[in-house]
């Protein structure tokens, strides 16, 4: 390999925050525990936050993962079986509780927030407006929360001017906590405009961890000319960062999981990147991009950081006073 004086000179922009938020720390957290408590398997229903990287992580750790219940085979139903972070219909932890399952719930505490803030629009007599991405496990898991019929989805600010309720002047509204802040923002406008009475939830349903990753990229993307975002294709918050990131000002913005997906050749002549991770996304994986970028260039690189999070969330009760090392989360926070 060639000195690093041959090589071109590169800047990369690290925000922070990024990378793993509370909940998802927490709901990790929760299938290793449960793993050490209880031994191998522990079933986790869906993946327990959307990155292939640690779902194959906790399977080498003796985790399945299945997408219902009914696929744990009888001679398992006394190991736990845990609900992802997204947050599951009422429907499930009932079936659950049918099939004598023990289950772990590691929904987030603040899509549980959101679970409460749309039932408490419903018990006052609102039919509830979600805000969020169709098929999104997020957003199934809040509809299920209310009896059918009583929550309508909106996506885009076109279904808010299409959208014709049958009481105008009874309406709340919540939002999946993963979404751009502008968009839902500029969707929330139309119904408000549409809808005078339209009643807001408590508190904001989008999440601190996805305002303080989307604010970090708006300061770091003016300038480079390309922006790396660490997540999952179908994880939301890390794909809208890559939205933010362009409308920022960043000339190219990509989304990649590791970093054997980046097609250097493409890259063409770039002196600043910047970089950042989904909720959902190991440090790991973080550090194994800087260093790709080490090989290749002469690099330095700047903290681009906005806000410092202090959040922690407890995990289950049942697995309190399991003790949980640096060498246990390792496999995705590094040594």
């Amino acid at each position: 390999m060639a000195s690093s004086t041959a090589l071109s000179p590169l800047t990369i922009r690290l925000c922070g925050p990024r990378g793993f938020c509370a909940g998802v720390d927490r709901a990790i957290q929760i299938v290793v525990l449960a793993l050490k408590a209880y031994g191998a398997p522990v079933y986790v229903r869906h993946e327990i936050v959307h990155n292939r990287y640690v779902v194959e992580g906790l399977e080498a750790k003796g985790a399945i993962f299945v997408e219902e219940l009914d696929e744990i085979p009888e001679e398992h139903h006394a190991q736990p079986v845990v609900f992802s972070a997204h947050g599951v219909p009422k429907s499930v932890p009932a079936d659950a509780a049918a099939r004598n399952l023990f289950y772990l719930d590691a929904t987030c505490p603040l899509v549980s927030k959101v679970h409460k803030q749309a039932m408490r629009h419903q018990r006052l007599g609102r039919h509830v407006i979600l805000i969020g991405h169709a098929g999104h496990p997020e957003v199934i898991g809040t509809m299920g929360q209310l009896p059918e019929g009583s929550v309508s989805l909106v996506e885009t600010v076109e279904d808010a001017d299409a959208y014709v309720p049958a009481d105008p002047d009874n309406l709340g509204f919540v939002t999946q906590t993963t979404l751009s802040v502008d968009d839902t923002a500029g969707v929330i406008a139309r119904l408000k405009e549409r809808f005078p009475n339209l009643t807001a939830p408590a508190a904001d349903s989008i999440c601190y961890a996805t305002t303080n990753r989307q604010e970090a990229v708006k300061q770091a993307a003016p300038g480079c000319d390309l922006f790396l975002v660490v997540g999952a294709p179908n994880s939301s918050n890390s794909r809208r960062l890559v939205e933010v990131a362009l409308r920022a000002g960043a000339k190219k913005s990509l989304l990649v999981q590791r970093a054997a997906e980046i097609d250097w050749n493409e890259l063409g002549e770039i002196r600043t990147v910047g970089l950042s991770a989904g909720a959902s996304a190991p440090e790991v994986i973080v550090d194994e991009i800087i260093e790709a970028f080490r090989a290749r260039y002469h690099t330095t690189v700047e903290l681009a950081d906005t806000v410092e999070e202090t959040e922690n969330f407890l995990v289950n009760r049942e697995l309190r006073n399991i003790e949980l090392t640096t060498a246990d989360m390792a496999f995705v926070n590094g040594e």
